[in-house]
Parts: C-alpha cells; structure tokens; sequence
C-alpha cells in the first residue's frame, strides 16, 4: 500500500539545488523532497506521499493521524520491511523464514 502519511520537519537543507527535509513519521525518519512545500519550516507538519510533502497539516490532526495509523498497522505496512509483512500476513514467522533460507 501506498499511503500519504503525516511527518514532522526535523530539518531542512539544500541539496544540489533541491530544498530537502529528513522528516519523523512516528518514529521513522525518511528524507523528503520540500518543493511542492517551499515555505514549510522545521517543526511544521506536511502530508507526504511517495517522498514528496504535498499538504502542510496542523500539529493536532497530524497525530490523531499517526496514532490511528500506527494502530491500524499501517505504519509499519508503508515503512516496514516488505518481506516481513508478507511473511505475517502469510501466517509465517519472519524469523523463521530467514532461517529456512
């Protein structure tokens, strides 16, 4: 799945001429592109989608957010590992997988 999910703005930089952020998702943090959000700033919140913030979004609804996706599962289906998640859904133990390998 590829979900739009909030992020806050740790900080911000210019990278070869691209302004980028590293940005928490609850606890993972990604790199993100700012050029669709030029004047967002360090501490402000944004909706981001596929490594792009799209929305800026106040701090309250971005935690009810985060919350609701964190309990869902959602957090670590759109930032876990892939192979994991499959292995789960599939009813196998990840572990277990690895090691049959």
């Amino acid at each position: 799945m590829c979900l739009a999910v909030p992020g806050r703005v740790l900080d911000i930089e210019d990278r070869d001429g691209t302004r980028m952020a590293t940005v928490d998702f609850g606890g993972v943090v990604k790199e993100v592109c700012l050029e669709y959000l030029p004047d967002l700033r360090v501490g402000e919140y944004a909706i981001v989608h596929v490594g792009f913030a799209l929305q800026r979004l106040d701090e309250e609804s971005a935690r009810q957010t985060l919350e609701l996706f964190a309990e869902l599962g959602l957090l670590q289906e759109e930032f876990g590992d892939p192979w994991e998640t499959a292995a789960s859904a599939a009813g196998a133990d990840p572990a277990e997988e690895v090691h049959n390998r």
